[in-house]
């Protein structure tokens, strides 16, 4: 096999793409700092048993995992970075007040979560812990949807869901509670066979419920739906009042809510969104909240956040137009290079030919050059 080939679903990133997501990612992260978010960097590699804390069979299977030659115990390269900053928040800075932060970093996966997907997504996200009002779940929401803007992605679909349905009709029934995993599992997949068959024991309205959450999705409407069809339980009716609250601050997103997606439902503890753009199958960005995932590391804190794949985002994005730069020649005179050194402080690329070689790049569009008239260096057009 040629030693140049790499794994399946892993690739390098060539210049013009690079550009296209260093750009997109300086802009989301100054953006993030506008919001008083501050950045934090964790690293790729950790002890297994804290990179898992509270994360779910999910990103159990996800992550590669080996074995440290110093200290012999089981670490794990991250599959994802929500965890690692939840224990940054909760055991290194541990303030009392609410605490917003911010991430970016490249993750792995064992295998590609989408169709076409990398196993190595460049993660960027953001975090608010400390708040557990609806109104940290609002601004991170309208956080995802205006990076999502900078990238020039204006009008998206956000898929809206609350774990807090599920959950408070399984916690009004022993039965139900005790089969919870494999219920969630067939409410994903909407499977009405296997979701009539195992709920054969649970009480009548229990079981009424459950059938009725494989239609209820759509528009907004779905919520005064989802009021009729389902029992009157606290639990419920918080939901669906929180999700009512968060559709209204949907700005020009086109809203669907889907009360039987429940994705990462062992992760998050409230509302969860997706948020879909065209020409891309998988979300491109997903939240929610996660109260309890702080635990894990000795202290409980409200959570809510969002995070998205820069790599994914960027396909979909046109090829930047090549920078406008200068071309100088190779010299030791000191007039050139006090020249060059006094462009490229004023912001202008200056790149300088090797003796002998022409310059060939993807990135650049030598549109002038640095030439010697009379004894001076001049800037002329080209072409």
């Amino acid at each position: 096999m040629p030693n140049w080939l790499l794994p399946e679903n892993i690739a390098d990133v060539l210049p013009s793409e690079a550009r296209k997501i260093e750009e997109l990612r300086r802009s989301i992260i100054d953006n993030f700092r506008l919001y008083g978010y501050e950045l934090v960097m964790p690293p790729m590699l950790e002890y297994l048993e804290s990179l898992l804390a509270g994360a779910g069979d999910d990103i159990d299977l996800r992550t590669f995992k080996l074995v440290d030659q110093l200290s012999g115990r089981s670490l794990g390269l991250r599959a994802d970075m929500t965890t690692q900053v939840a224990r940054i928040d909760a055991h290194l800075l541990n303030r009392a007040s609410v605490t917003r932060l911010c991430y970016t970093g490249s993750v792995l996966h064992t295998r590609p979560i989408g169709l076409h997907a990398t196993r190595e997504p460049l993660q960027i996200g953001a975090e608010i812990y400390g708040h557990a009002g609806l109104e940290a779940d609002a601004e991170i929401q309208e956080l995802a949807l205006a990076s999502l803007a900078l990238a020039g992605f204006a009008h998206v679909r956000m898929d809206l869901c609350h774990v807090g349905v599920v959950r408070a009709l399984l916690d009004n029934d022993v039965k139900a509670k005790s089969r919870e995993s494999e219920l969630y599992a067939l409410l994903r997949t909407k499977d009405m066979p296997g979701l009539q068959a195992i709920t054969l024991d649970f009480q009548e309205s229990t079981r009424t419920a459950l059938m009725a959450l494989l239609n209820l999705y759509g528009d907004a409407e779905v919520i005064v739906r989802a009021r009729k069809a389902l029992p009157p339980l606290p639990g419920v009716f918080e939901a669906l009042n929180e999700l009512e609250f968060l559709v209204k601050l949907a700005g020009d997103a086109s809203v669907t809510i889907d009360l039987a997606d429940l994705r990462g439902y062992q992760y998050e503890s409230g509302v969860m969104f997706a948020i879909y753009v065209p020409g891309l199958p998988n979300a491109v960005a997903r939240g929610g909240r996660y109260d309890h995932v702080g635990e894990a590391f000795g202290r409980a804190r409200p959570a809510t956040g969002f995070s998205m794949d820069l790599r994914e985002l960027a396909r979909l994005l046109p090829i930047a137009e090549r920078k406008k730069s200068i071309r100088a020649p190779w010299s030791r005179d000191v007039s050139l290079r006090e020249k060059i050194a006094g462009l490229r402080m004023a912001g202008e690329v200056v790149i300088q030919n090797m003796p002998g070689h022409e310059n060939d790049q993807d990135e650049f569009d030598c549109d002038r050059t640095i030439v010697q008239e009379n004894g001076s260096w001049i800037i002329k057009n080209l072409g």
